[in-house]
């Protein structure tokens, strides 16, 4: 499975059981890292994952954790430092579900939920980790953003402004960091169908892949590639970056 890009790192990615988080956690076992299963709730599926990494030749953790809850995300961190070394790449994933409603629709619980997944976890994720990786002087964060914010979509606002939240977040966390050997990046995805979406329907999909220019789906692999080569050391020099992987949708 492995080739040697990413071998000596250890990777994090929350919310890595199922989905593009799955997918970008199989790309960095691929290229070498050791990787940290995070998963939530879902504990049968999660295993299921794991024991799937372990037979494609991957090396890991899989651990619980609630990527939105300090005591539970410095925990994870502490045991997965404890069995594979100290975490140096960090993926923050997991999410929440993200249902489209005009502004009159959402409460600001729901606006709150939204913050605690895209900026909040990342915060307290950066907060556990960073020390480690200023200690090495070496270290890559790369948080999942999406198209949604360089599009402004209508009808989405928490998620929006929250993937704006984050975008923010990044680019001052890249000029801190940066003396530090550190960068910190943004994967954008479009639309891509994974195991949340099967209820989908498909006259949406239709009418989204038609949008598309390259004319096809993305998949959780072509994020995870996107995911590698920011954490690689082809990337050393760019940080408070955002590459929006979604088929020519945003080309600006």
């Amino acid at each position: 499975m492995k080739s040697k890009a990413l071998e000596g790192h250890v990777a994090l990615v929350t919310g890595s059981s199922t989905g593009l988080g799955k997918g970008v956690l199989f790309a960095l076992a691929k290229a070498g890292a050791k990787v940290v299963m995070n998963y939530a709730h879902n504990q049968a599926r999660a295993e299921a994952a794991f024991e799937e990494l372990k037979q494609a030749g991957g090396e890991g953790v899989l651990l619980q954790a609630s990527a939105v809850d300090a005591d539970a995300i410095n925990a994870m961190v502490e045991q997965a430092a404890a069995t594979l070394g100290p975490i140096d790449i960090v993926v923050p994933n997991a999410t929440p579900d993200q249902p489209q409603k005009p502004i009159e629709a959402y409460d600001w619980d729901f606006y709150q939920s939204m913050l605690d997944y895209f900026v909040k976890s990342p915060f307290l994720l950066a907060q556990a980790t960073l020390p480690a990786m200023k200690a090495q002087r070496w270290g890559r964060i790369v948080n999942i953003g999406s198209e949604v914010y360089q599009a402004s979509v209508g009808n989405f606002s928490a998620y929006v402004a929250a993937k704006g939240g984050q975008t923010g977040w990044t680019r001052s966390m890249a000029t801190e960091l940066a003396a530090d050997g550190i960068t910190v990046n943004i994967v954008a995805p479009g639309w891509i169908p994974t195991e949340r979406h099967l209820d989908d329907p498909q006259e949406e999909k239709d009418g989204y892949l038609n949008t598309t220019p390259m004319n096809r789906w993305g998949t959780p692999a072509d994020i995870g590639e996107a995911v590698c080569y920011f954490a690689s050391e082809e990337a050393s020099f760019v940080s408070g970056q955002t590459l929006c992987v979604n088929g020519a949708r945003t080309p600006w």
